[in-house]
């Protein structure tokens, strides 16, 4: 009877062991908080707020000038850490397109976010070459070519990656006043080509975007079509009243890269 009750207590210890040591093995992981982010582009010319068709501007070179459309990709989203490190917004679901038309499109939301704070934004201003040579059936939503509003150029294969049209008397007559910059080209594709894709990083100006899974708070962001005329180089509606797929493109790509700038951060919506 003692064997068998020592037995029982050696198996009974074992199993203890056995238990405890699987647990130490493979001990319970609490999954990362995460929350969302509002991101909000709010289109301005200089000191005013983008009226299609109605409003009128002027830019550096003195020409007065409306906007009819104002369309642009936004992807590769990156969000830095106060200790200084970075999120990287998955890929795929890092493509969004900005349409002065239709204000839905100036709002997204960024989800699955790791709680923390963020000091500031980076993105890419375009589509870049993997996603812009990579199988129709990974290119939906607003990669679409057949539903992006005319973001596609069929003939180069390949995005526009801003598009800005409008009147100007500046324009001419034969263009009826109208002038456009349909802006894209990725630099490949198997030969060099022009490159517009442009890195765009806006720090927050010591402000923090306060992430967690209670609240939704929202950043708002200003693209300023000014500075598109006004960058680098001075543009000209006179001088250069349409441009696409040309090397004097890559100036205007300088210019819109200067467009985006930090306006606020509401801590909740």
């Amino acid at each position: 009877m003692k064997n068998y009750f020592f037995v029982a207590v050696f198996s009974v210890l074992i199993s203890g062991l056995i238990i405890v040591a699987c647990n130490s093995v493979n001990p319970s992981v609490e999954p990362e908080p995460v929350g969302s982010l509002s991101l909000a582009f709010d289109n301005v010319v200089g000191s005013q707020n983008l009226a299609l068709n109605t409003g009128t501007y002027q830019n550096a070179a003195g020409e007065s000038f409306s906007v009819s459309k104002f369309n642009y990709f936004v992807s590769n989203i990156r969000l830095k850490k106060e200790d200084g490190t970075e999120y990287t917004l998955p890929q795929s679901s890092s493509y969004f397109m900005v349409d002065a038309e239709k204000p839905d499109s100036q709002t997204m939301t960024l989800a699955s976010i790791p709680a923390g704070n963020y000091t500031g934004i980076t993105f890419l201003v375009g589509v870049d070459s993997a996603r812009s040579m990579a199988d129709i059936s990974l290119r939906t939503g607003v990669l679409d070519p057949a539903l992006n509003d005319g973001m596609y150029w069929d003939w180069n294969s390949g995005y526009i990656f801003v598009k800005l049209e409008g009147k100007s008397a500046s324009a001419p007559a034969t263009q009826n006043n109208t002038f456009f910059y349909h802006i894209g080209g990725f630099g490949g594709g198997g030969t060099k080509k022009i490159n517009n894709l442009r890195t765009v990083t806006v720090p927050f100006n010591g402000n923090l975007v306060k992430v967690d899974p209670s609240v939704k708070p929202q950043l708002r962001l200003k693209t300023d079509i000014l500075k598109l005329f006004n960058g680098p180089t001075t543009l000209s509606i006179a001088q250069n009243p349409s441009v696409m797929f040309d090397t004097f493109s890559t100036n205007i790509a300088d210019n819109y890269a200067s467009m985006f700038s930090y306006e606020q951060i509401q801590a909740n919506l």
